[in-house]
């Protein structure tokens, strides 16, 4: 059940790296910016959808053996979820509005949520140690 849980956590700190740092990156160097933004807005819900399932499914799979990782990682898919259904919408909504102020200022705290994730996923792999 530990490795499980071991490679849980990896694929979710693993996935969320290379999805933020690593596909978002890619789609604006490589596509046109309507096309690069119209893909991340179909993709995105994915992308959270993963973090929910991934985070969740380690979290009960360290319930037992380690409940503070458990924790953080419950944490991270409860967290997520207003992200997905509340703050990307809002996003979304507020680039249809052209509204550049609020889409800075709403990206921005997705931004935060992301690497908060992230660090909390590396402190879960962490304590593996």
């Amino acid at each position: 059940m530990n490795t499980l849980a071991l490679l849980t956590v990896a694929l979710l700190f693993g996935g969320t790296v290379l999805y933020s740092f690593g596909f978002a990156a890619a789609l604006f160097t490589t596509l046109p910016p309507e096309q690069a933004g119209a893909t991340l807005r179909r993709v995105f819900p994915h992308f959270y959808l993963f973090v929910v399932v991934t985070s969740a499914v380690g979290a009960a799979l360290l319930w037992t053996g380690n409940p503070m990782s458990a924790y953080l990682l419950a944490g991270i898919a409860i967290t997520t979820l207003p992200t997905r259904q509340v703050l990307m919408p809002a996003i979304n909504a507020a680039t249809d509005a052209g509204n550049k102020p609020r889409f800075k200022m709403l990206h921005g705290l997705s931004v935060v949520v992301t690497l908060a994730h992230i660090v909390v996923a590396a402190v879960v792999l962490a304590r593996f140690v």
